[in-house]
């Protein structure tokens, strides 16, 4: 049998720092012989929970199945673990000390084949990787980590504009994730709100959010879908704080009638994630006389966005997530273009021209939100094998599916930007991968202050216009909130 033994002490919590450890996924985070880490039980992690790591180790590559065997909250927890070559027993003790929490780790190995002369080498070479594992958790429970910045790979690919578009595949998203940090914060005491969580990216971020204990509400347009939404997060995260509002984010008069509804919650918002969207091949204007591009992918989350901004300040930092497209790469920012015109129409333009806008109200709302603590920022999700990619453009699906990213993995920069500690520390910037990158591959697509100065006005011209539309008293049977929990 061999022994491990370290002791570490963090600044945080024994809440967050028991929390993080809890669910093992995060070895993949701290532990360097870590290469792969799933989740087999479904549910919050508790006594019987199932985890299987993949661990590089002195003995070889080995997948270990870890079964949670004990578990006392804010205090200890216990994992066994079995593989071809040995047995482990990891036990995690956590208590309160001056400076944050101490955390003592013991893992005892048992070998099914006696050791013979090789124990010492063997021995020596565990205890250097479990030394080196426990200071990986001490660093990211410290959480002390820089503001993002490009790399110098990724710079060099934006430059060439090839390079950098073959990087929105899945192999760019396995490079960048060689290079990240952990993510510790703990999320019990932050409120997400999450638009377009039926499916995709967005269903992909509320499950992970609602994994790390963040409570959500998330808006959609299918009411009949409502429920069984919420039944599905909650059975798969434990997490009970889960509720849905319904509005058709495509009608401003539903826009508005959800931020009414959630502005008399009076409910801070700490993570506002603007992913509601969709590619519609033929021109349609709305009932309220909008191209629907235009309305979904642009009006819409500005007007939610600046009316929820009252309970955006409310919170301690609050982040504001856009998500965009690469599709932007091809389009200026004209205010003229915005609502597609029926001659010559291209669902793929009306899109790209809506993300390039909803990419320059997002540097300048973290310009004028600065000093307000509000931090704004766009992600870009790469190319993701999503439901809507592939009814929408099933053409560039079929020819590129090999090389799509799963939703997950499209997901993750909104998850990151949501959670991690030094996300907060950018604002107004476009993310793929956790790394800000150029808003322009092409220098066509810069536009010029004028353009820029009149998007807002035209926004609020439109928004006014359809006001002055709209009877003084409003459709009955105003739809409200569908389902909650927690």
């Amino acid at each position: 049998m061999i022994e491990l033994h370290e002791k570490i002490d963090v600044p945080r919590p024994v809440r967050e720092a028991f929390d993080y450890v809890k669910d093992f996924r995060s070895t993949r985070e701290w532990d360097a012989t870590a290469s792969a880490v799933e989740k087999l039980s479904a549910g919050a992690v508790e006594v019987g929970t199932r985890f299987r790591v993949t661990c590089d180790m002195p003995v070889g590559s080995v997948d270990l199945l870890y079964t949670v065997t004990h578990l006392e909250q804010d205090k200890s927890i216990e994992l066994h673990g079995t593989c071809r070559l040995f047995e482990v027993t990891d036990v995690i003790h956590f208590s309160t000390s001056a400076t944050g929490t101490h955390i003592d780790y013991r893992a005892s190995f048992s070998f099914h084949v006696p050791l013979g002369p090789t124990v010492a080498a063997l021995r020596k070479g565990m205890e250097k990787m479990g030394f080196e594992s426990v200071q990986g958790l001490k660093a990211a429970l410290e959480d002390d980590y820089p503001a993002p910045a490009i790399s110098a790979g990724n710079a060099r690919a934006d430059r060439w504009v090839l390079p950098g578009i073959a990087r929105f595949s899945r192999r760019g998203y396995t490079l960048g994730k060689r290079h990240w940090n952990p993510m510790s914060a703990w999320m019990g005491d932050k409120h997400a709100v999450i638009t377009g969580a039926t499916s995709g990216l967005g269903l992909a971020t509320a499950q992970s959010l609602a994994e790390r204990g963040a409570a959500l509400t998330l808006v959609i347009r299918n009411e009949s879908r409502a429920q069984e939404l919420v039944n599905t997060l909650q059975r798969e995260t434990g997490n009970p704080n889960i509720s849905v509002e319904i509005a058709d984010l495509s009608l401003m008069s539903e826009v508005e009638r959800l931020v009414e509804r959630l502005l008399r919650t009076g409910r801070p918002i700490d993570i506002l994630v603007n992913n509601a969207g969709a590619l519609f091949n033929e021109r349609t204007l709305t009932p309220e006389g909008l191209e629907q591009s235009f309305a979904l992918l642009l009006l819409s989350p500005y007007r939610l966005t600046e009316g929820l901004k009252p309970l955006l300040l409310a919170a301690p930092q609050a982040r504001v997530i856009n998500v965009v497209s690469g599709g932007m790469y091809t389009q200026p920012l004209k205010v003229r273009w915005l609502q597609a015109r029926e001659e010559n129409y291209s669902g793929s333009v009306a899109y790209a021209r809506c993300k390039r806008a909803l990419m320059v109200l997002t540097e300048q709302w973290a310009e004028a939100w600065e000093d307000e603590g509000v931090v704004v920022n766009a992600m870009h999700p790469g190319w993701a094998d999503t439901p809507g990619v592939e009814s929408a453009l099933p053409g560039f699906h079929r020819i590129t599916r090999r090389i799509l990213r799963s939703p997950e993995e499209g997901a993750d920069t909104i998850v990151w930007l949501a959670v991690a500690t030094e996300a907060g520390k950018a604002s107004g910037e476009l993310f793929l991968d956790r790394e800000p990158r150029t808003p322009h591959l092409l220098r066509k697509t810069e536009g010029d202050a004028t353009e820029r100065d009149a998007l807002q006005p035209y926004l609020d011209s439109v928004t006014a216009a359809k006001k002055r539309k709209t009877p003084a008293k409003r459709r009955s049977g105003a739809r409200k909130q569908a389902a909650t929990a927690g």
